[in-house]
């Protein structure tokens, strides 16, 4: 088998990610070649897809967001993902389990003796024909059960049952509590029996590939994935990293020359390009923590230069800051990107980019 370097390993996924160049597609078609985006921050998914697709625009995600052809659900690791209505519908049953066992293992102690069936219930039949704001499901909740934690039933509501994050929450500039609504009747279509284990493989290998079996499980929050990897060997083409692990991914997607060039990219704080493998060194190759700062999303996050996580960048005001731990290269193009993002961001105003040393 041959061997793949980090960088090979990086710029293969950069250009699944169309983080070496920019799509030319239409936002939903985009959201579902990189098998969703992540979307804790709601705000973040607009910056994610800007980096992504040429002359990316607001409304190319608001409106689709709004008309519910997209929508934000707990997926993947159990949090929040931005996917097509029709993967929602699909990836919901088969990564309930995840979603289920994330829940229960934080929550263990204050759901002792809980009756967790009855809670699902109750939270199916408050949700009926309508929606809720997280602090309302609580409320309800807190009424039927007096000596529960409150929170921890919302929590149950959420972790139980598929739903989906109701707008105007997620639309780029618009506020509003946290609220949900019942994923079927948010969408106007019923859930599926769930996406197949091996079509899951494949769609994660077509975005985020060359990849180990652990690498997978790490994206999605599964285990025992190495039968379906190993069902699928004759389908994959095989290699091993410069530890000699070995990875799997699909015949004909991109593995471009290591030596291509990566230009510098802004992301969201929370990009699933960071998130994604159990072995994060080929985008992250200091090790260093992913930030998820409070907020809306869409104003702090991360910068990509040459293929790698290196630095931090916030925006306040029109004033956007570039905080790296050593002295950047190619800051020419990292201010010329950094004008594209401050105009996307805050347009029509007068701009300023600083860098600076720290963290």
């Amino acid at each position: 088998m041959a061997t793949l370097s980090a960088r090979a390993l990086n710029r293969a996924t950069l250009a699944r990610q169309f983080l070496l160049e920019r799509a030319d597609l239409p936002a939903v078609t985009a959201i579902e070649r990189l098998a969703g985006l992540q979307a804790q921050a709601p705000d973040s998914s607009y910056v994610g897809l800007w980096s992504r697709l040429r002359d990316f625009q607001v409304d190319e995600l608001a409106k689709p967001l709004a008309a519910r052809e997209v929508v934000r659900s707990t997926l993947m690791r159990g949090t929040v993902h931005l996917v097509t209505a029709e993967d929602a519908l699909t990836l919901w049953p088969t990564m309930k389990p995840v979603v289920e066992r994330g829940f229960l293992g934080h929550y263990s102690r204050e759901i002792a003796g809980l009756d967790l069936g009855a809670i699902a219930e109750a939270g199916r039949d408050l949700l009926a024909g309508g929606h809720r704001t997280r602090a309302e499901i609580r409320t309800a909740l807190a009424d039927r059960w007096p000596g529960a934690d409150p929170t921890t039933l919302a929590y149950a509501v959420n972790s139980l049952l598929p739903l989906a994050h109701v707008t105007p929450r997620g639309l780029w500039g618009q506020s509003g509590p946290v609220a949900f609504s019942l994923l079927d009747e948010w969408v106007g279509e019923p859930i599926s029996d769930g996406i197949p284990l091996d079509d899951l493989v494949l769609r994660y290998l077509a975005a985020f590939g060359p990849a180990t079996v652990r690498d997978a499980q790490a994206w999605s929050g599964l285990t025992k994935l190495k039968e379906v990897f190993e069902r699928l060997r004759p389908r994959l083409r095989t290699f091993t990293d410069t530890e000699g692990k070995e990875l799997f991914d699909l015949p004909d997607a991109p593995r471009p020359d290591p030596e291509t060039p990566a230009p510098p990219r802004f992301l969201p704080e929370y990009d699933n390009v960071l998130l994604s493998h159990a072995d994060r060194a080929r985008v992250i190759p200091d090790g260093r923590r992913v930030p998820l700062p409070p907020g809306s999303g869409g104003r702090r996050g991360t910068l990509l230069v040459d293929g790698e996580f290196l630095a931090i960048w916030a925006i306040k005001g029109a004033k956007l800051t570039i905080e790296s731990r050593k002295p950047l290269p190619d800051k020419d193009l990292i201010t010329e990107e950094g004008e594209r993002l401050l105009e996307f961001v805050v347009p029509g105003q007068e701009h300023e980019i600083r860098f600076g040393i720290g963290g």
